[in-house]
């Protein structure tokens, strides 16, 4: 018997063994199952070009390399560390977009919208913005 709550990937003496069990569309409310690692049905596929295109596609290529190291050069500390009382005097690593950008070219480079963040602080943010991400359609 199959079962369409699972991919199947062998089959031996005609019967098909199931490999892993299938997941959610990560699309909110989408009751559609995914094989693992796929991440979205082809209905929300084009709604999330960040999860299927690579970074290089997105914006992020040697042009943006340069233009990151240069800012970090000039902001060398997490604006969050040093926002803790305390403050923390931690290396900046990752030039993080204040407003998710989502591909807009005019938002992606407006140094307005950049600010030095740590690992550690730029996970947490965008691990907050992906867990309740804002959809326009």
């Amino acid at each position: 018997m199959i079962h369409p709550g699972f991919s199947y990937v062998r089959e031996k003496e005609n019967v098909k063994m199931p490999y892993k069990p299938k997941v959610l569309c990560k699309h909110p409310g989408c009751p559609e199952l995914v094989d693992v690692g796929k991440g979205y049905c082809e209905k929300h596929k084009p709604l999330h070009p960040e999860y299927t295109r690579s970074a290089a596609k997105r914006g992020y290529n040697s042009k943006w390399q340069r233009v990151r190291k240069r800012y970090l050069e000039a902001h060398p500390l997490c604006v969050m560390c040093m926002a803790e009382n305390p403050p923390r005097y931690e290396k900046a690593t990752v030039v993080d977009h204040k407003i998710p950008h989502r591909g807009d070219q005019k938002l992606f480079w407006d140094e307005s919208n950049w600010q030095p963040l740590c690992k550690r602080h730029h996970d947490l943010k965008t691990g907050n913005e992906d867990s309740n991400p804002e959809y326009k359609y």
